[in-house]
């Protein structure tokens, strides 16, 4: 089986489909728009912004590529006009005539004509496929969409063989998980772009739906992982971190000779945490982030919740996996929980949230995931148990707090004690990269 089929992505089926049911002449149109956008792209010199259609054809914003990066600026003349391209380059990029000149008049660029045959038809499909070409040769933003991170374990330690070998047995385990949701009704349409010693993988769905099949996804790939490590030998099969997060990201496709590449990555606020929760995770964790996200009534309670609401969503639907099979035994039950404490003269259990601080010293929270798959007579637990968590927080190590009170002393022209040497000895080591980055409980 292909990469593309595995994946789930309907890219080739969607445009035999599309293909059979638009005209000759649209096909002629989409085909002369392709060829211009290729032209004026300019292997990546150029991005599509935004487009409009036209009697005679279609308008298009084209900058720059470094156009954006001293657009949004941040200063005082540019505030606000990162918001303004995130609003324009998310969900549709089509705007309305009088839209396209007021983009064009506050981006001081004119916009660029494209002459077709004929007019544009107005068919879902054919509006459809425009969309995707222009984000193809161009930049989008999304807004919230779940992102996994799986990263190898000591992957630099092993052989070039035994790299290659855990690398092909991950992309198993993602081909697999993919199948046994297949299985139980859920197609999920991923994507997934290497770091080199693991995968980002995102559902290229957007929604509530989406994100809880992505967890779905990321369970099943824990287990076959477990279970594929338990029946190997050597260091064929990897050890992963996992990390799952819900966030914002910029989508781009690169260019690949004169080319932009059929698969997209991904950069943002999403995946910058996702490095940072899965740098201090140890061994087999899996980590949650810390976020908000709005749930829908299908799944299980609508409105906006926190992680803790969303696993919990996440848990009561676990049935739909349920009863997939892995090494030939049948998952009867799946439970989820995140790790919990209760504090002193408290009565009630919360989840333990734990402040990751990263080498730079900034804050970053996330939950511990713990999971138990039920097969047959066993019971596989699967992430890190209480006992093997870090304890309880130590201000002497909680550098970054020391660095924000300075920060506000200095601000309001406090007066500070003279640093002490084991303090000068810490930002001394900080400065040459000897402090490792810790995560504690919050």
């Amino acid at each position: 089986m292909t990469e593309l089929e595995n994946t789930g992505d309907s890219t080739g089926s969607r445009e035999t489909s599309a293909g059979s049911a638009i005209s000759l002449v649209q096909r002629g149109n989409l085909k002369a728009l392709e060829k211009t956008l290729r032209k004026q792209w300019r292997l990546g010199q150029n991005i599509v912004l935004c487009w409009s259609a036209d009697e005679r054809g279609l308008l298009v914003i084209f900058v720059p590529h470094y156009f954006l990066g001293n657009y949004c600026a941040d200063d005082a003349e540019h505030k606000g006009n990162e918001g303004f391209i995130r609003d324009m380059i998310s969900g549709t990029r089509r705007k309305t005539r009088e839209e396209m000149f007021a983009v064009s008049k506050r981006l001081g660029v004119a916009p660029t004509f494209i002459k077709l045959s004929t007019a544009l038809s107005e068919e879902p499909r054919v509006l459809a496929e425009v969309e995707q070409l222009i984000r193809r040769y161009g930049l989008s933003y999304v807004e919230s969409r779940a992102v996994l991170l799986f990263d190898i374990v000591e992957f630099s330690l092993y052989t070039p063989f035994e790299q290659a070998s855990q690398l092909n047995s991950l992309s198993y385990s993602l081909n697999s998980a993919y199948n046994k949701l297949l299985a139980r009704g859920i197609e999920i349409n991923f994507a997934r772009t290497t770091t080199g010693d693991g995968y980002y993988i995102w559902n290229r769905s957007l929604g509530s739906d989406a994100n809880i099949e992505l967890f779905y996804f990321m369970i099943l790939v824990v287990a076959d992982n477990a279970m594929a490590r338990a029946a190997s030998r050597g260091n064929t099969v990897p050890v992963i971190r996992t990390a799952y997060h819900i966030g914002g990201h910029y989508e781009l496709y690169q260019a690949e000779g004169v080319n932009p590449t059929v698969f997209s990555y991904i950069v943002g606020d999403v995946t910058i945490e996702l490095a940072r929760m899965v740098d201090q995770a140890a061994a087999k964790q899996i980590l949650i982030g810390d976020f908000s996200t709005q749930l829908g009534e299908e799944a299980a309670g609508a409105g906006e919740v926190s992680t803790p609401g969303f696993i919990a969503a996440c848990n009561r639907g676990l049935s739909a996996v349920e009863g997939s099979h892995l090494s030939n035994k049948v998952m009867s039950a799946i439970n989820c929980r995140l790790s919990e404490h209760q504090a002193e003269g408290d009565e009630q259990v919360s989840p333990r949230r734990f402040r990751i601080v990263d080498k730079h010293g900034l804050e970053h929270y996330a939950y511990n995931l713990q999971l138990a798959v039920d097969l047959q007579s066993d019971v596989l637990h699967l992430g890190l148990d209480d006992a093997k968590l870090v304890p309880g927080l130590s201000a002497d190590k909680n550098v970054a707090g020391k660095k924000n009170l300075e920060r506000e002393q200095d601000e309001q022209g406090e007066e500070r004690p003279a640093a002490s040497a084991e303090e000068l000895f810490d930002d001394l080591a900080g400065l040459l990269q000897k402090r490792q980055p810790n995560i504690i409980e919050d």
